[in-house]
């Protein structure tokens, strides 16, 4: 759902947490698409050394997490992740969706929040539980499809329907669609699939300390503008964002004391709710022109990645 870029795109990239700090490509016909039953691996690249290889190539072959001390490094959308650890397929209070991605990893302060979130709400009555997409590959770094962001292993996709109270079929994981809460014209959300819950959960997501950024759609943000009540301090970690109407994602900021993880720049002051979300109501949103035809971004190589990338994919 990538629009031509004009100068109020530029500027709501800005509001929104950029280009490399949003969710680019993982837009509601990627991020619900089906997995698996019988996940097959990549087959092994001919020249993995090729300094022209994609580093998504690579990345996407990780199947398992470097054995280093956890480490978020680089950026949200040009980096790579030592020492992830993966969150349990199956929690008091969660349940991981899509298996056959094998994208259920993340730096251990990610894992460690989503499970604390997630007892929470439960406890608090506000969600009955979270299902959980893409967080990050093993070793972090680019994916193969599906996200520009996700590389350092603190970023996660929460879908927008609540955990049912029973376990979920290997099947269901893999072929069921989460919920659409936005209505077909972009321009609110629908009051058939949205609810206080919905409110209350991204209420109690943003509102936690470790939170840098939630990604939602920007109908999404209309409706919790026009219906949050009391401190609405929390409104400005909540940004508008392309897609999105399946799913929220949740960014962490870089653990303390970690150096080679590059912070985002702070979001601008207020509650979000004035003419910059307005901007994306607009026609020259709703209703781009097509872009011309050009030639497509290079991917990224693992030279352009932190120098600790390589390390990272060579440990064993």
């Amino acid at each position: 759902m990538l629009f031509g870029r004009s100068s109020g795109y530029a500027a709501a990239l800005a509001l929104a947490g950029g280009l490399v700090g949003g969710c680019f490509g993982d837009h509601a016909a990627l991020a619900q698409d089906r997995g698996t039953l019988n996940p097959k691996p990549l087959p092994p690249l001919a020249n993995p050394s090729d300094p022209a290889t994609p580093a998504k190539e690579l990345f996407g072959r990780a199947r398992d997490a470097a054995p280093m001390q956890p480490r978020s490094l680089g950026f949200y959308s040009r980096g790579c992740l030592a020492g992830g650890r993966a969150i349990s397929v199956d929690g008091e209070a969660w349940q991981v969706m899509r298996l056959s991605r094998n994208r259920n990893w993340g730096h251990p302060a990610l894992v460690e929040f989503l499970e604390k979130f997630a007892r929470t709400a439960k406890a608090e009555n506000i969600w009955p539980g979270l299902l959980v997409g893409d967080m990050a590959q093993p070793r972090g770094g680019p994916m193969i499809t599906g996200h520009a962001s996700h590389q350092i292993g603190l970023d996660a996709d929460i879908w927008l329907t609540p955990m049912p109270d029973r376990t979920l079929t290997r099947a269901e994981r893999e072929e069921t669609s989460a919920t659409n809460v936005v209505r077909s014209d972009w321009l609110d959300v629908d009051e058939t699939k949205w609810t206080p819950r919905h409110l209350a959960v991204l209420k109690l997501a943003a509102s936690q300390p470790q939170v840098e950024r939630i990604f939602v759609n920007a109908a999404i943000k209309k409706a919790i503008c026009r219906d949050a009540r009391g401190d609405r301090r929390w409104l400005n970690k909540v940004r508008p964002m392309y897609g999105h109407n399946y799913h929220f994602h949740i960014r962490l900021a870089c653990p303390a004391g970690e150096t080679a993880c590059r912070t985002q720049d702070p979001v601008p002051p207020g509650d979000g709710c004035d003419q910059s979300l307005a901007w994306w109501f607009s026609d020259e949103v709703l209703h781009p022109k097509p872009r011309p035809p050009g030639k497509k971004p290079a991917p990224i190589t693992l030279a352009q990645l932190p120098n600790e990338c390589r390390a990272v994919l060579g440990a064993r």
